[in-house]
């Protein structure tokens, strides 16, 4: 499968011949951005100023051979991928230069313009392929660090009402009136539901990461009533506050889409401030062919402004208020990445906050692809 470049390919080419030069400008220049130099000098000067996809260099130079070029620079410069122009006479150097990973191929002497034109398309595939695999190891690599982390708040986590639950039936045991453990059997009660809902978070987080995306089409009243109804059991005295407009098919993966809003109703219905008369979300959906804008907004106790920066960050806690997990934000960004989508929050301490959601509608993705 071929890999089209977002701009031209950007090629140096390096010969101590200037008519090689002005031939390979005057037969790819209309292909790729070309970039040429007489001396090795030069192309390290470039290869410091530029982002050099392919670099092209010929083995017969006076002071440095291609092949001694490309080992000088292989290690500040590794990213572009190199060949080398040679005759059969260097064949047995050539042979040793590929074996050690120092150039991609070699092409003779004189070259064919379609055979070199090959060669660096395809020298272009594998540095786009490279760099899609140093994104998934820097990827990988951060969800290992998230993971350890992870594991490591949640043993803590875990451990803790345990702890509390096994201390509070030792003291409750000791307690000769019935009606005074009523209360330890409260405090019990406590530990357990918070555990439970750090088991949940902990599922749901995994399954946020694991599961592969799958599309359907969403009726945002529906997400909407079905999130409500699950959070609204926090908080009875809650006033939902719900407008969509929806005159197109929206589709979405909805496992990660009510994950999203189920967390962040949860947060607004969790934050409110005990005295408010009037608790309130208003939710709104306003739904295009190409993406969906989502707005959830409280009148709760807000976020301090310092904390906005971090509160995505997995086990932040902006407030202790309500004993928060630290965790459903951090699982609201991830599967918003997952699933190409955006969010923004704005809030004042004391007065409430409100997230922005924009979420790309898959049907138009779809039909682009399909084009």
């Amino acid at each position: 499968m071929n890999h089209l470049p977002e701009s031209k390919i950007r090629v140096l080419y390096v010969d101590d011949e200037p008519n090689n030069l002005m031939a390979f400008q005057a037969s790819f220049r209309r292909h790729y951005e070309i970039y040429t130099a007489e001396t090795v000098s030069d192309g390290m000067n470039i290869l410091g100023e530029k982002d050099i996809h392919v670099i092209i260099a010929d083995q017969r130079m006076p002071k440095t051979t291609g092949v001694e070029f490309f080992n000088i620079i292989r290690k500040a410069h590794p990213k572009p991928v190199r060949i080398l122009l040679t005759g059969y006479s260097d064949l047995e150097m050539v042979i040793d230069a590929i074996n050690k990973g120092e150039i991609f191929r070699f092409i003779k002497k004189p070259w064919d313009e379609m055979e070199l034109m090959s060669a660096i398309q395809n020298a272009y595939e594998m540095y786009h392929t490279r760099k899609q695999l140093r994104t998934k190891v820097e990827e990988l690599q951060k969800t290992n660090d998230e993971l350890n982390r992870f594991v490591y708040s949640t043993s803590h986590d875990l451990r803790s009402p345990l702890a509390n639950i096994l201390g509070i039936l030792n003291v409750a045991k000791l307690q000769h009136p019935v009606s005074e453990m009523d209360n330890y059997f409260e405090m019990i009660e406590s530990c357990v539901n918070k555990m439970d809902k750090f088991i949940h978070k902990t599922i749901e987080y995994y399954k946020g990461i694991r599961l592969d995306n799958v599309n359907e089409d969403i009726d945002f009243q529906r997400v909407f009533a079905e999130s409500i109804a699950l959070c609204n059991m926090q908080n009875p005295d809650i006033v939902f506050d719900v407008h969509v407009e929806q005159a197109v098919v929206f589709n979405c993966d909805g496992f990660r889409l009510s994950m999203i809003l189920n967390n962040l109703i949860s947060n607004a219905v969790k934050y409110q401030r005990a005295d408010e008369r009037n608790p309130m979300v208003k939710l709104s959906a306003q739904v295009t062919d190409t993406e969906a804008t989502i707005h959830i907004e409280d009148n709760g106790v807000g976020i301090i402004e310092e904390h906005l920066n971090k509160i995505f960050e997995i086990f932040f806690r902006s407030t202790d208020f309500k004993n928060g997990l630290g965790i459903g934000l951090y699982i609201v960004k991830e599967a918003l990445t997952r699933i190409g989508g955006e969010i923004s929050v704005q809030s004042e301490f004391g007065q409430g906050t409100s997230f922005t959601l924009v979420v790309p509608n898959q049907k138009s993705i779809q039909q682009l692809r399909a084009v």
